[in-house]
């Protein structure tokens, strides 16, 4: 097997829990070439790490002939059939992107559901590669470069916070990320908020209180996720790259399912499918590392 061509979309965290996929097909193909079509700024945590050699965005123009019944034209078949095999993890409810595979004589196509359906939910990717004779297991989702910060002795005293998601129902209020950093600093801790640079209202809200890291590129948010020995926030990919860098993660649970989306080793907190039942005394004890999961 010389080259491999993922397709995988969606956002941060759905990439995250696909990276346990591919470390198994590193570790079964080591000297392969493996490319990914999907969110590209994501995939450049894969290929810092070593586990992809390149990647495309998801968006290009180019890939909707794949969702269509009308031929291939030649460029984008020749490109498609340089590649030994194709693993889709895109959505194909019609079986139109599977109907152009295989693209030549010789090269294997496995799919897999692009929502995942078993949890946790990086198993339910490793489970795609049964079909190609790989033994089922979930390797580690973690990110070796971010690992591998040199440790310093202030490690122990940052704690990382993300107080924002894509969805309001997901989100704790933000007064109590307000009280707990306050908390944090009375205790002692370096508190880092970090969120996108849309997420204004945040940024206004925590200067004075926190260092504000707004916007950062995800190599650089993982190497500085990596510099710090705790992590809270919500059910999103920010999350899922807290733990990935090695942080000690609290993760606030709302209306999804911790079972398949939380990171594995994370404490969730979780009232129900209401993320305001949670406390504040609850949130700070957990970054403290004074509880153990509670999913309620």
């Amino acid at each position: 097997m010389n080259s491999i061509l993922i397709l995988r979309g969606g956002a941060l965290g759905d990439f995250l829990v696909t990276i346990p996929a591919l470390r198994l097909l590193r570790e079964r193909w080591p000297g392969a070439r493996i490319e990914l079509v999907g969110n590209q700024s994501a995939a450049e945590l894969a290929l810092r790490d070593g586990l992809i050699a390149a990647a495309h965005s998801q968006h290009e123009a180019r890939w909707a002939p794949l969702h269509g019944d009308v031929a291939l034209a030649r460029p984008l078949a020749d490109w498609l059939g340089g590649f030994d095999l194709v693993v889709n993890w895109w959505p194909d409810p019609d079986g139109a992107l599977a109907s152009h595979f295989p693209v030549r004589r010789g090269q294997q196509f496995v799919a897999g559901e692009a929502k995942p359906t078993t949890a946790p939910a990086g198993r339910h990717f490793c489970t795609t590669l049964e079909q190609l004779g790989i033994p089922l297991r979930v390797p580690s989702a973690t990110l070796g470069f971010a690992r591998e910060m040199p440790m310093d002795a202030a490690r122990g005293r940052r704690v990382a916070i993300h107080p924002g998601s894509s969805s309001p129902r997901r989100n704790w209020p933000l007064e109590r990320w307000l009280e707990v950093c306050r908390r944090l600093r009375g205790a002692g801790r370096e508190v880092f908020v970090v969120c996108g640079e849309v997420e204004e209202g945040i940024v206004r809200r925590f200067e004075g209180e926190a260092i504000v890291k707004a916007g950062l590129p995800l190599v650089d948010l993982a190497l500085l996720l990596g510099r710090c020995e705790s992590y809270a926030g919500h059910d999103t990919g920010v999350t899922h790259l807290a733990a990935a860098a090695g942080c000690r993660v609290t993760a606030l649970f709302g209306p999804s399912d911790p079972a398949i989306w939380a990171p594995s080793e994370a404490c969730v907190l979780k009232r129900g499918d209401d993320v305001a039942a949670i406390s504040v005394d609850e949130v700070c004890e957990a970054i403290l590392g004074e509880s153990s999961s509670r999913d309620s």
